[in-house]
């Protein structure tokens, strides 16, 4: 497995001998790329660190792409513990039209989350504000008046409950740091794998590196328009084998 602070180079040459580029492919058309990212994994890292925007790029240089540097737009970020789909731009005017997208909130973002204990009513909405803890990779739920608080709020439904507590079907209305991690904790949900907000449930393989710990969130489907030709383009990101093992499809 690729260990944080292993160079880059070591892992290009991975990629190359395995001839895997090290994620899934959801969709690809024209400038726009959708893969499903693993958990564990940095979105964006410094040089000399793993993340898929580094294996996106190697992907793409090894394919073929006639320059060594290769320009990848990222319209937006899925926790590192998080997996699901994303989707990135080869070229600076898609990259542009599909943050604005992002920013104006038109692009439809569904996320499955397992939480502890039993969610109740069924369906509902959250509405919080929250603010990114300074100096601290944590986000806290605040009062309304407080310098940087940001209204949060989610849309949720029950799709399934088992010993563990409530498989959710959430909705992102607004995109705040830790949103649906901070908004199911203050609640006494936090999701399965988050110690970083209080669960007590594991979630995947327990690695003795921390950061590389998944949690039960994932960016299931991703709905937005094509940045060039205009077209609504839904993904679907399948679950990986973490979920298998607490029984969801």
């Amino acid at each position: 497995m690729f260990s944080p602070g292993t160079c880059a180079r070591s892992f290009i040459d991975k990629i190359i001998t395995m001839d895997d580029p090290g994620f899934q492919i959801l969709y690809e058309q024209g400038p726009c790329l959708a893969v499903n990212k693993p958990s564990g994994l940095l979105t964006q890292a410094p040089p000399g660190i793993d993340s898929l925007e580094l294996r996106i790029k190697n992907f793409i240089r090894n394919r073929g792409h006639p320059y060594d540097f290769v320009y990848l737009g990222v319209p937006h970020r899925l926790d590192r513990p998080a997996s699901g789909a994303m989707v990135f731009c080869t070229k600076r005017r898609a990259a542009r039209r599909l943050a604005e997208q992002f920013e104006d909130r038109l692009v439809n973002k569904i996320y499955w989350a397992c939480v502890e204990g039993h969610v109740a009513p069924e369906t509902g909405t959250w509405e919080d504000y929250l603010r990114k803890v300074p100096g601290n990779p944590h986000a806290e739920v605040v009062a309304p008046g407080l310098p940087q608080a940001r209204l949060a709020v989610l849309h949720y439904r029950v799709l399934d409950a088992g010993l563990w507590g409530s498989w959710l079907e959430i909705r992102l209305e607004t995109g705040r740091t830790h949103q649906i991690r901070i908004q199911a904790a203050s609640r006494g949900h936090p999701l399965l794998g988050d110690a970083h907000y209080g669960s007590a449930i594991p979630f995947g393989p327990q690695y003795d590196d921390l950061r590389l710990r998944a949690i039960a969130l994932h960016a299931r489907i991703l709905e937005f328009k094509h940045p060039m030709t205009k077209e609504m383009i839904s993904i679907t990101a399948p679950v990986d084998d973490n979920w298998k093992e607490i029984n969801i499809p």
